[in-house]
């Protein structure tokens, strides 16, 4: 660890509360997680973030799975996307760029699609049983699955920013264009 994450951990811990880890945790979870995970990642005990996940359940802001061996929770997906949509029309960014970027993160799949033959991530993924690949390549191909992975997922919330630009609007815009 470097100084620098070691006095950005140590700055989080002391103008945070625990409470606060424990909802910064959950909102950025990408696949359910238990709350004892949960309670690790934001350095606080199992049975307050097990409150504080409890009322984010309650709030709508996290789901609850029950049908495993372990309760693990989990962010509102579409809330997530809404809100990431929200932040891309609110950044600055004209829907003329964010277009651009749209199409340069699907020539970018394009491009890995024809350099291994495959279309999907995990396709992708298989091609690491060739015995002749040596270790770097097999790291280069397992980065580029999560990669390509992430860019499905952008693809998707920018695709939507895009197509609902008009009503992502802020409010004290949408009200100007209307008087």
């Amino acid at each position: 660890m470097t100084e620098d994450e070691s006095n950005s951990e140590g700055l989080m811990e002391r103008q945070t509360t625990g409470e606060d880890r424990v909802r910064m945790v959950a909102r950025q979870l990408s696949e359910p997680q238990t709350a004892n995970w949960i309670a690790s990642e934001a350095g606080w005990s199992h049975e307050p973030t097990k409150r504080v996940l409890e009322r984010l359940v309650d709030d709508g802001v996290l789901h609850r799975d029950e049908s495993g061996t372990h309760t693990t929770y989990y962010p509102d997906y579409r809330r997530q996307a809404m809100q990431e949509a929200m932040r891309l029309r609110d950044s600055g960014h004209t829907v003329e760029e964010l277009t651009d970027r749209l199409a340069d993160m699907k020539t970018q799949i394009r491009d890995w699609e024809d350099e291994f033959g495959v279309e999907l991530p995990n396709q992708l993924r298989g091609t690491l049983a060739d015995e002749s690949l040596d270790g770097d390549e097999e790291d280069r191909r397992r980065e580029i699955a999560r990669e390509w992975e992430h860019l499905q997922r952008r693809i998707q919330i920018v695709g939507f920013a895009i197509r609902e630009w008009d009503f992502l609007a802020p409010t004290t815009e949408s009200a100007e264009a209307s008087s």
